[in-house]
């Protein structure tokens, strides 16, 4: 005799596939409120199918307005509930129907658990506080739907210019390409690698042009490690250096060069042996000889063609190997230890500051513009991704040279109530990040401040969520893309990248510091700082 499984529990189907489509290694969902008014229901018949969602961000409903109150008495629950969570977040599913319709969904409150921490009547009890909780506040609409995840913190010669995307070399020398977003590492911690995400001038008597990225980036930063360091006024103090690309980050570039070298190499090859053969045919007086030498001099052609990409890009890896020894490209001037729930606001305050050297930088500096180039979608694609109006004056242009200038921050208000919108006239806020890991990517913000626990120290934070795109662009971010800048298609800065969370290395959700907070953190270090850095002394 068999029994029916409980109310409370689902699938082991709708466990695995609830999700997918969010990102490439979709979340485990652990229980949902809505199991009994909503049954999922799995696809069955030769033509069956996983009806796959995309998540969005959320701007427009009654929980906006009383998030501020709400959001930090749904942790003070969780805890007093004794829940493994890791993440809190506000989302709401587009979801695939029939004949290339799509289904919204309800908003969501969706809260990552540690996994293997929640299971049956204690999920039910949960969702059944949390739904009383949002009822005593008139809300009545919003689902509960816990998920499994892991909150994590995401860690020479003069450098060169930039160049066309037309360039044979663009995608080898985007590397050491000083535009936003460098790869860079602790000189002492080469393995831990990560990215600079702005520049800001010192200013006031100074000139001084500084990096800044994440403190963990720069420094050891776990549950017993956790210092704040300045650079002592003293001449005589030891400097803490920055290199330009860790070590993994050095290796693949110069693997891929190799590569590239040995591609040209057979090309170079195969048109000799071409060239050698149609000489032989004109020498021997074969018919066609009219076709043969026409055919001759544009092989000629593409052999010089190929001889002056193999020149370049043989250039370009005894460039790297000769920057390689002598790479550092600043010091470290200030980086206070990660600090978590800062001040009234409660976001997480993670960031360090390096002065870069400004010889290396001086001739190719650009200042504040981020490359939408050559690791990121083609300028078609990715205007459309950005532009979501079907009619209406567009809002993103992609930059003729690729170069984003950034200008200006995101403000509170435009992130949570943005004034851009997508196919439906709803509002929506696209945003942008080029990072090391996962290159130019494009992502979904949510109007809805989430909130954060770190799994080594059970310390707790309040942060800016990115969701992904849509099923078929990838993540936003993976561990490496910390310190990235995320902005908007205006050039307008968000914030930095601090860290994602998802049960496996890739994210599902992407957590940023918003800058419009973080600024004037920095300004208490550097009373005198502004963005507009334009010349490197």
């Amino acid at each position: 005799m068999t029994t029916a499984s409980p109310p409370h529990l689902v699938s082991k189907d709708e466990a695995m596939f609830y999700y997918s489509g969010i990102s490439p290694s979709p979340p485990k969902l652990v229980y949902r409120t809505g199991l009994l008014t909503t049954p999922w229901v799995n696809p069955k018949g030769l033509e069956a199918y996983r009806k796959l969602k995309q998540v969005r961000g959320v701007f427009d409903h009654k929980l906006n307005n009383v998030w501020e109150d709400l959001g930090p008495q749904v942790r003070d629950l969780l805890n007093v509930q004794r829940i493994s969570w890791t993440s809190i977040d506000v989302a709401r599913f587009i979801t695939d129907g029939e004949f290339d319709t799509a289904i919204v969904g309800p908003v969501v409150l969706w809260i990552g658990v540690r996994p293997d921490s929640l299971e049956g009547a204690q999920a039910v009890s949960s969702g059944s506080g949390i739904l009383a909780l949002l009822k005593s506040f008139g809300i009545e609409d919003v689902e509960v739907e816990y998920r499994e995840s892991i909150y994590r913190r995401s860690a020479g010669p003069e450098l060169l210019r930039h160049v066309s995307r037309v360039n044979d070399t663009v995608d080898v020398r985007s590397p050491l390409i000083p535009t936003l977003c460098l790869s860079i590492a602790a000189a002492d911690r080469p393995e831990a690698q990560g990215i600079m995400g702005l520049y800001f001038a010192e200013g006031g008597t100074s000139d001084k042009v500084l990096g800044l990225t994440c403190h963990h980036v720069l420094f050891k930063t776990d549950a017993t490690t956790n210092d704040s360091y300045v650079l002592a006024s003293n001449a005589s103090a030891r400097r803490k250096d920055v290199q330009l690309l860790g070590t993994r980050a050095f290796d693949k570039l110069l693997d891929s060069i190799k590569v590239r070298i040995g591609r040209h190499a057979i090309m170079l090859k195969q048109h000799e042996e071409g060239i050698e053969r149609l000489e032989k045919r004109l020498a021997g007086g074969v018919d066609g000889d009219d076709d043969d030498e026409d055919e001759v001099a544009e092989a000629k052609k593409e052999l010089e063609l190929t001889r002056g990409q193999f020149k370049a890009v043989n250039d370009a890896i005894e460039t790297l190997e000769q920057f390689y020894s002598q790479h550092v490209i600043g010091h470290i001037r200030s980086s206070p230890a990660v600090a978590f729930n800062v001040g009234p606001e409660g976001f997480t305050e993670d960031w360090g500051a390096f002065e870069i050297d400004g010889p290396k930088f001086a001739k190719a500096f650009k200042g504040n513009v981020l490359d939408l180039g050559e690791h990121g979608d083609p300028p078609d694609e990715f205007t459309l991704k950005m532009d979501l109006r079907d009619a209406g004056p567009t809002t993103f242009k992609y930059p003729s040279d690729r170069l984003l200038p950034l200008r200006d921050m995101i403000s509170e208000e435009l992130m949570c109530r943005p004034d851009m919108l997508d196919h439906d006239s709803e509002p929506c806020l696209i945003v942008i990040k080029s990072g090391n890991a996962t290159g130019v990517t494009i992502g979904r913000a949510t109007g809805i401040f989430s909130f954060v626990r770190v799994d080594d120290t059970g310390e707790e934070s309040k942060e800016w969520a990115i969701y992904n795109y849509d099923e078929n662009s990838g993540v936003f971010s993976a561990p490496g893309d910390s310190g990235s800048i995320v902005v908007d298609g205006r050039g307008r800065i968000g914030g930095l990248l601090t860290g994602g969370a998802g049960k496996t290395e890739t994210s599902d959700v992407t957590y940023v510091t918003p800058m419009f907070w973080l600024w004037p953190r920095i300004k208490e270090h550097f009373p005198n700082a502004h963005l507009n850095a334009t010349t490197v002394a």
